[in-house]
């Protein structure tokens, strides 16, 4: 595995694929409070891209230019949250997406355990290591034990999603998850107007 560090932008002309497994660190997990501090990818080729954010700017049109990209699709797991960050910091729409951890509920109905660490042990007998995932994101250096850290979420995403389409296949749920895949940009634009810890869809109104 190598990790490439990059500040404030991808550099010009790297290609990373048809399928790009993305995460993001953030400074916590509310929406406005928040800043966007480091965003890596993974073409699913054992390497890692690590790009800390110019947070003053966030003038990064390489990686926007990936995010908006139609022919590419962007691989998260619960990309509900980076999805939200990348449309309130950098004002794309990521398109078109998959998301592991909705596919994990969707294919793995017998536990409820769909965290990355649970989910790449089971499908891949990988034990993954989360001691960074509570460090400084927004330092001005990021040490190796972070960059480390970073890239191990996204460099498992392809190898867990050929997991989980096939399980999805066998239960007869891949239209199902096509469906919330599609569907979840719009949930964030519902999070970042005011009805994120609201199921519009349920009875009940909150």
């Amino acid at each position: 595995m190598t990790v490439y560090y990059h500040e404030g932008d991808l550099p010009d002309g790297l290609d990373l694929g048809a399928v790009v497994a993305i995460d993001s660190e953030t400074m916590g997990l509310r929406f406005r409070r928040d800043g966007l501090c480091v965003v890596q990818l993974s073409g699913g080729d054992g390497n890692a891209h690590v790009v800390r954010m110019n947070r003053e700017t966030y003038y990064c049109p390489n990686l926007k230019r990936l995010l908006t990209d139609k022919a590419v699709l962007k691989l998260f797991h619960y990309g509900r949250f980076d999805i939200g960050m990348f449309m309130l910091h950098l004002g794309v729409e990521t398109t078109p997406v998959y998301c592991t951890k909705i596919a994990s509920k969707l294919a793995r109905t017998y536990t409820d355990r769909h965290g990355l660490k649970d989910l790449v042990r089971e499908l891949l007998a990988v034990d993954l290591s989360k001691a960074q995932q509570s460090s400084d994101w927004g330092a001005q250096t990021l040490s190796q034990d972070q960059l480390n850290y970073a890239a191990s979420d996204v460099l498992y995403l392809h190898a867990c999603r050929d997991k989980l389409d096939a399980m999805l296949a066998r239960e007869g749920r891949t239209a199902l998850a096509q469906g919330c895949f599609d569907f979840l940009p719009h949930r964030v634009k519902l999070d970042l107007a005011g009805w994120e810890d609201c199921d519009i869809f349920a009875h009940s109104w909150a």
